[in-house]
Formats: structure tokens, C-alpha cells, sequence
């Protein structure tokens, strides 16, 4: 979705909001496409948490960063090889007559969904949070060594 519009006191728009609005494209990836290639990126949501996959020989884990969401607010689930996670982060109350003069921070759904390679085991997947950060451990199932088949002629008979 597109990124949260900002509302000032002043509604006419200034000179150096194009050019503000070209820097925040090309430091968020919007600008050349990264945001819409990211097939894990649901359109439903309203931001998309930055993640890190890294492959070890034993596991898979994924680095979320979810700053301002509780842990246990997040919904992980595992279906048919896809890994989604689900949340919300909830944006600042507004009290009355208050104005901002900026609002950059990102806040409402989010909804990503990894496809896992065929080596991932479902069954093993654990998560926590801490600081800001969704850690998921995804292990590796054991390898399976390629067996041989012998085969043979039919006699005649």
C-alpha cells in the first residue's frame, strides 16, 4: 500500500516535498521496484517488515525487524511449504488540537509469507522476540542419500 500521507497545519504544499517525496522512495526501495518484486510482501499490508534469512547447516533462521510490536501480538503459521507471519503495529494516539509537522514511522498490518525449501522441517519451527526483533529458527530436516534401484529382466516363461 502506499506509504501513510502526511497532514500539516499548512495544506499547501512546499517546493521540497517532491524531492523529499523522491528521497523517501529511493532510501525505503520504492523507487526502483524492490518493494513490488518482494513476492513475500501481502498487498494487504500497510508496512512490510525488513527481514534477514540467513542458512546454516542445520537450520534455517529469519530476522524480522518488528520495532513496537509486542512478540506475542504476532501470528506465525505453517501451511502446505508457507511460512506467514501476521501482526499489527499500532500507530501514536492523536489527542485533540495536536498537529504533526512529520510522520515517517509506519504503523497498521503487516502480513509476509515465505515459501520453504523442501529441506525445511514444519514441525521444528520455534520463534521469539526481543528488542524489536522476530527471531525464527526453521531446522533442517536430515539428509536422505539417493538409493540405487537394481533392475532386472523378466524371464520368459
Amino acid at each position: 500500500m502506499s506509504q501513510t500521507s502526511m497532514q500539516r497545519g499548512n495544506q499547501w504544499p512546499r517546493p521540497q516535498d517532491p524531492m523529499g517525496q523522491l528521497f523517501d522512495r529511493l532510501f525505503d526501495g520504492s523507487l526502483f521496484g524492490d518493494n513490488s518484486s518482494d513476492e513475500s510482501a501481502v498487498v494487504t499490508s500497510q508496512w512490510v517488515p525488513r527481514v534477514d534469512i540467513k542458512e546454516e547447516n542445520d537450520r534455517f533462521v529469519l530476522f524480522a525487524d518488528i520495532p513496537g510490536v509486542d512478540p506475542a501480538d504476532i501470528e506465525i503459521q505453517m501451511d502446505k511449504g508457507l511460512l506467514t507471519i501476521k501482526g499489527e503495529r499500532m500507530g501514536v494516539a492523536k489527542q485533540e488540537g495536536e498537529r504533526f509537522s512529520r510522520i515517517e514511522r509506519r504503523h497498521g498490518v503487516f502480513h509476509r509469507r515465505f515459501a520453504l525449501p523442501d529441506s525445511a522441517d514444519p514441525d521444528g519451527i520455534t520463534a521469539h522476540g526481543e528488542n524489536g526483533v522476530l527471531e525464527i529458527v526453521i531446522p533442517k530436516r536430515p539428509e536422505t542419500t539417493p538409493r540405487r534401484i537394481q533392475v532386472g529382466a523378466r524371464k520368459a516363461g
